[in-house]
This record gives structure tokens, sequence and C-alpha cells, in this order.
């Protein structure tokens, strides 16, 4: 999946689950701060994205700070799949 796939699915997670519009949703953009997320919200995103990107350790997820966060990791994520196939 294109970066630009894969930033616009971890979007829509985001809206989903935050229930904060897309426009508002930035590469930089913070959960806590910005978009308004408490610990609960932060466990229902991660269970989220589990559901479309397979299972994240816990090592990863508390590096997870901003959107661009969780989109590098699932890129580095793919890539790391993708020379193993």
């Amino acid at each position: 999946m294109k970066r630009d796939e894969l930033s616009a699915k971890i979007k829509e997670v985001i809206t989903e689950v935050l229930r904060v519009k897309e426009e508002n949703i930035k590469g930089d953009s913070k959960f806590i701060e910005d978009l308004g997320a408490d610990s609960l919200d932060i466990i229902s995103l991660l269970l989220a994205l589990e559901d479309q990107f397979g299972t994240i350790p816990d090592s990863a997820a508390k590096n997870f700070i901003t959107v661009d966060d969780v989109l590098n990791y699932v890129l580095k994520t793919e890539k790391s799949e993708q020379k193993i196939l």
C-alpha cells in the first residue's frame, strides 16, 4: 500500500475512534494534545489500528505520539514484511 493510501486509512480509523473531523488530522497532530484523546481513547485507537494493520507491539505503541508516528511504523512494518515474502 502506498504512503498516501496508508495515511488515508489511518486518518479514517482516527476519525472513527476519536470522532474528530478528518480535516483536523495532520501528520504532526498529537493524539492527546491536538486530537483530544484520553487514555481509553488511545487503547481503543490501538485496537482499531491492530484490526487494520496487525499486532502492534507495546514497545512500538508507546512511541506513537503523532499521526506520522503511526504512519511511519506501518510503512516500516510493511517494508519488513515484503522483504520476508
